[in-house]
């Protein structure tokens, strides 16, 4: 029996995008001129950002992999046959290629296909496996790889005005999910049921603002007492004690762009020790937010409120970075690693760049004042400054639940 390893699956029509033709072609435009200027023949992306980001796709890995080719000519999405048709109609400007399972490798076949001839192919250095780079040099033979990730990187950094757009809508959606959850604080609430009530919320509210979008991986974590010592620390049953510190964490994920609100807050009431290392954070956090303005420095921007925290002796309970970008990223991919607000990194602030503002401390239990203590707001960087778009207020005079 003769099975293809390659198909195609035009079934329905091409969906209502997030974004407009002009946008999509406005990214491809900038990709191709990059390759162009880099002699960069094709460019094969295989990370969720990257694909979504030029594509309007976002994939379901499930242990297959998944590829946007583009040359100067040709603009492809690589999908598996287990996708059907929703990766074509997601693609709106180019075309889709189907692989099957039934004959090993069938993804590199495409990849072979879509890049015939090509001998100097741009891929993604920081997702590319070891495993995979190899499978796509037999694949390919004689070629030359290129890093891409970087570069692409570089362009998802500065957002345009219909990102910026959708963005202020998520920083919007994220507040509603904040009210939801903080409605749902009670002495022996679980975490879990606080948490399911600020997703729902948020998950309706992007339905309402986007009839036309999938609704997928939307998310809230709320931690309680000891559980708020890590930013990431995922919802459990525990149930919420009088006196416990309370982290608020909503992301509503809207197309793949993801938004964020997080907050401190205290059920029923907070000792003396936990107002004041939360009224120093919320001091870092004002203060980071009026740094945040073109011709700063990621860099200068950490390195000012470490000084803050260290004038009380606090920063050796500081955990992460003060913020990062926005756009196509999300809890399980995506990073604009080069827009951090961290020591280590050099990037100057320009306008339309959006990034966050979000210090965090955590004094080990046991200790007075135990927990994690973290705000977070959004700021698109603009000529002068930059402009809050998180709604949802933060500190001692608000965040209290009784």
């Amino acid at each position: 029996m003769d099975i293809p390893s390659l198909i195609n699956i035009p079934n329905g029509e091409k969906v209502v995008p997030t974004f407009s033709d002009d946008e999509m072609r406005g990214r491809l435009d900038k990709l191709r001129s990059h390759m162009a200027a880099s002699g960069v023949e094709a460019v094969v992306l295989t990370s969720y950002h990257n694909i979504n980001y030029f594509s309007d796709f976002v994939y379901c890995k499930f242990g297959r992999d998944y590829g946007l080719v583009v040359t100067q000519d040709n603009f492809t999405t690589v999908t598996a046959n287990i996708d059907g048709g929703q990766p074509y109609r997601r693609n709106r400007l180019g075309d889709n290629i189907v692989y099957t399972d039934w004959q090993k490798d069938n993804f590199f076949k495409a990849v072979k296909q879509l890049c015939e001839g090509k001998k100097r192919v741009g891929v993604e250095f920081d997702h590319l496996t070891l495993q995979n780079q190899q499978k796509l040099l037999d694949a390919l033979g004689d070629v030359e790889l290129i890093d891409i990730g970087v570069p692409t990187m570089k362009m998802r950094m500065i957002k345009s005005a219909e990102e910026i757009a959708l963005i202020r809508q998520g920083a919007r959606i994220a507040d509603v999910g904040g009210v939801a959850v903080r409605d749902a604080i009670a002495v022996g609430v679980p975490e879990y049921e606080v948490a399911l009530a600020g997703q729902r919320a948020m998950v309706r509210e992007i339905a309402k603002t986007y009839p036309n979008s999938e609704l997928m991986d939307t998310w809230v974590w709320f931690q309680s007492g000891i559980n708020t010592d890590g930013a990431h620390n995922p919802v459990t049953s525990r149930r919420m004690q009088p006196g416990d510190i309370l982290s608020l964490n909503t992301f509503p994920m809207i197309s793949g762009y993801y938004t964020a609100l997080e907050r401190t807050l205290f059920c029923e009431y907070a000792s003396d020790e936990h107002l004041r290392l939360w009224e120093v954070n919320c001091k870092v956090h004002k203060r980071g937010q009026e740094l945040i303005k073109p011709g700063t420095r990621c860099c200068d921007i950490a390195h000012e409120l470490n000084e803050i925290f260290a004038e009380h002796d606090l920063l050796k309970y500081r955990t992460f970075g003060y913020g990062h970008s926005f756009g196509t990223l999300s809890h399980y991919y995506g990073r604009e690693a080069g827009l951090e607000l961290r020591e280590d990194i050099e990037t100057v602030l320009e306008p339309n760049m959006v990034v966050s503002m979000e210090p965090m401390i955590m004094v080990p239990e046991g200790q007075p004042g135990a927990g994690g203590y973290r705000e977070h707001d959004i700021l698109v960087v603009n000529e002068h400054g930059a402009e809050n778009i998180t709604g949802f207020p933060y500190g001692p005079d608000h965040n209290i639940i009784k």
